[in-house]
């Protein structure tokens, strides 16, 4: 349906019917209206498999829905470091979506992880804005290439669970500019989702329903988002100030009450009927595209989708440590398969995203005839079971290698409620360190949706992150241990070595209701970088069984304005005996800035296959703002004139390579002066300093200026205490100690700076 049609639908509509399209039929369906032929559309969660419920419903995943296949989660599918792979499922999930006559789905989940905290974690994608952004702009475009709809969610800073329908996350500009909104930013201008869901929480005092700063300022006015925004179930406020701010749609539906009130204000005048003619139109767009597009002749098997989910998993997997080459097993070896996940893995997390799956594959029922197995202990508490610990022990004592199958339990992470801690359960742990007194050929296998301390690390010889692999994850893991599958993730989170170190940890989940994000731009990486602290495993890592070279780094000039773009190329060789995967990692450095910045911040990623011997040349082309941040002075994005080095590396703290390039300002930074700019401050400027100069002899007179030139520090002070007085001290100052200074005077200097 075209827009002119659209519009001419909305005109022959009742107040009472525009205002009934606000709201849900039901918890998954839009409303009809079936004397103009408009249809009820379907949407379904989840990120990462649908979780479709024909008959009835819920939000939080308690009342069963249809049988289909879990992917990977959002952990372990950012881990793959690959776009591609984020198309496939993307792809996947579509044509789903298609067959299921489902409109949009809800995903991806894309908000930052502040805190391994978040009992949410698993299904989101990063700590670092760039791969959230880039992994999630890859899906929706698959998605929305079947043309089904997608709603990324939530907007905006959604980090934690604790109260999180009413918690206000309080972040400053910067903050929210370089993490939190970039996040989305990029996925929103080069995907354009359909829809957006906005978060439950407050920002900065307003809830995100009704934030027409961040709907229709940002989304809309920035970015240019085109779609409708949708509230998270029951996430909705004041009915009427959130159609203003740019809250097109309210779920869950069923109650009439907020369409009344939106239908009362615009009687009482109140609200504008356009504003709700607006948001109606914004609603249909979306409604025809789905129904103009529909695929009635899609189909899928449940079979077919669960290779596919296989084929993501094995892409996702990282190897965190393998000494001595322990991986991959030899067939020949008699291996020991030990704890309850290589039989039952835990493939998924609990809540909304919750999938009824038609099938798990365990590691264990795709073993070889040399694997024998011992569950090892009971994951329903954190008590050894002495029976099956004694005998996991003793089977691993007489094997060749043992194999732990390990991870977090359900309940320590799902939504509604964030993890106490970063421990495993304390019997997992006693299992690990017995087995370790007995075998020195052990391998970890990891199952959880976030980052772990790990006290044990140095007793074992090889890990293996596996995160919420899906329901194939047990078979894509026994590819991986057995060498038919190359290991290429990456971690898109940093494993700390304890709570303690991460860097929200005094201010996590906050107090009085607030949750105060004091830890600003420092966020993961880009917290422990800075700090110099030393982690378990860094943002980035992951291992191979081949090995990879680089050489030849270029970039196309050394010296460039913001206004251009810088070409960065690099050879990357597998030198190993076996075909495998490189995540080629970009990162920049501003040398010797005056502002607080992060040491190091990934710009730009690639995942590249070679075979053995094979080269290939990997190339990024870096613009503003890959050297910029926000400037709040400005409210833009500003680039320092600075020298930047320019490093590959295999993890935020390996640099590889790296060269070194000076990016100018094609603008210098406007610069308001007042009567508490500092001398310095304006000294430190050219223009400032000649007319600081100029003008204080004329409001002294020449004699008066050369005695304060001349005198300097008195016996009582030093030299660099002078200096440092005098680079702070206000203009409002030389009222006070300067002889022949006049406040007008010093108004028409300001004038003079600022002209």
């Amino acid at each position: 349906m075209t827009s002119k049609e659209i519009k001419e639908l909305i005109s022959k509509m009742t107040l009472e019917e525009k205002a009934s399209l606000c709201s849900g039929k039901d918890v998954w369906r839009t409303k009809a209206i079936e004397r103009l032929g408009i249809p009820s559309v379907m949407v379904s969660d989840g990120p990462h498999g649908l979780r479709k419920q024909s008959e009835g419903g819920d939000h939080l995943g308690m009342l069963d829905s249809i049988e289909a296949v879990c992917f990977p989660a959002g952990c372990a599918i950012a881990s793959s470091f690959s776009r591609e792979v984020a198309q496939l499922l993307g792809e996947t999930l579509g044509n789903e979506c298609q067959a299921e006559n489902i409109s949009t789905i809800l995903g991806p989940a894309m908000n930052i992880k502040r805190s391994p905290l978040c009992g949410r974690n698993f299904e989101y994608l990063s700590e670092d804005p760039l791969v959230s952004t880039e992994m999630a702009a890859a899906y929706v475009n698959a998605v929305q290439s079947k043309n089904v709809g997608t709603s990324p969610k939530h907007f905006l800073a959604n980090n934690q669970e604790y109260r999180r329908m009413t918690s206000d996350s309080i972040v400053d500009e910067r903050t929210l500019r370089e993490i939190y909104l970039a996040s989305f930013e990029g996925m929103v201008k080069n995907s354009k989702p359909w829809t957006i869901m906005n978060s439950y929480n407050k920002l900065n005092g307003t809830y995100l329903c009704e934030n027409e700063a961040m709907l229709t300022g940002v989304l809309r006015d920035d970015w240019g988002f085109d779609g409708f925004v949708v509230t998270d179930w029951g996430a909705m406020n004041d009915r009427v100030k959130s159609l203003q701010a740019g809250c097109e749609l309210e779920m869950p539906g069923g109650n009439t009450t907020n369409d009344l009130e939106i239908v009362d204000a615009v009687k009482a005048g109140h609200l504008d009927e356009a504003v709700l003619d607006q948001a109606v139109e914004r609603l249909l767009n979306i409604v025809y595209r789905f129904e103009d597009n529909r695929d009635k002749e899609a189909t899928y098997t449940l079979d077919q989708d669960h290779e596919v989910a296989r084929q993501l998993a094995e892409e996702s997997i990282v190897l965190l440590k393998n000494e001595a080459s322990l991986l991959p097993l030899k067939t020949s070896q008699k291996v020991a398969y030990i704890g309850k996940y290589a039989d039952k893995p835990r493939f998924q997390g609990g809540g909304s995203s919750h999938i009824n799956s038609h099938k798990v594959e365990s590691a264990l029922s795709v073993a070889g005839e040399n694997v024998s197995y011992a569950p090892g202990f009971d994951d329903s508490t954190e008590d050894v079971n002495q029976d099956l610990h004694a005998q996991a022990v003793k089977l691993a004592a007489e094997s060749d290698v043992a194999v732990l199958f390990v991870g977090l339990p359900d309940s320590f992470e799902s939504e509604g409620y964030d993890r106490k801690h970063l421990q495993m359960p304390a019997n997992q742990v006693a299992l690990i360190e017995a087995v370790a007194a007995v075998q020195e050929n052990l391998v970890v296998v990891l199952h959880n949706g976030s980052a772990i301390e790990m006290p044990w690390i140095d007793k074992v010889k090889s890990v293996l992150e596996v995160y919420l692999g899906g329901q194939a994850v047990g078979g894509a893991t026994a590819n991986v241990l057995y060498g038919k599958v190359n290991p290429s993730g990456r971690l898109a989170e940093t494993f700390p070595l304890r709570l303690q170190d991460t860097p929200a940890y005094l201010t996590f989940g906050g107090e009085k209701n607030q949750s105060i994000y004091s830890e600003g731009v420092f966020v993961g990486y880009r917290y422990y970088n800075s700090k110099e602290m030393s982690v378990i495993f860094p943002f980035g890592h992951g291992l191979s069984y081949t090995s990879f070279a680089y050489s030849n780094m270029t970039i196309d000039k050394e010296k460039l304005s913001d206004a251009e773009t810088l070409k960065v190329s690099v050879d990357v060789t597998n030198t190993g005996s076996l075909a495998g995967k490189e995540v080629v990692q970009l990162y920049v450095s501003p040398e010797n800035s005056k502002l607080i910045r992060p040491v190091k911040e990934l710009r730009a990623f690639d995942k590249v296959s070679l075979e053995p011997g094979e080269t290939k040349t990997v190339t990024f082309e870096l613009d503003k703002r890959a050297f910029a941040y926000w400037e709040t002075t400005i409210h833009d994005w500003y680039v320092e004139d600075l020298d930047y080095e320019i490093g590959f590396g295999r993890s935020a703290v390996d640099t590889i390579v790296n060269a070194k390039v000076h990016v100018s300002p094609a603008l210098p930074l406007p610069k308001v002066f007042t009567l508490n700019s500092t001398m310095g401050e304006i000294m430190a400027d050219p223009k400032g300093k000649a007319i600081l100069e100029q003008s204080m002899g004329a409001m002294m007179g020449n004699s008066e200026a050369a005695k304060v030139a001349e005198a300097g520090p008195d016996d009582m002070m030093n030299a660099e205490m002078f200096a440092a007085m005098m680079e702070g001290m206000p203009l409002r100052q030389l009222l006070s100690f300067v002889p022949g200074v006049e406040k007008a005077s010093l108004q028409q200097l300001i004038d003079a700076l600022n002209s």
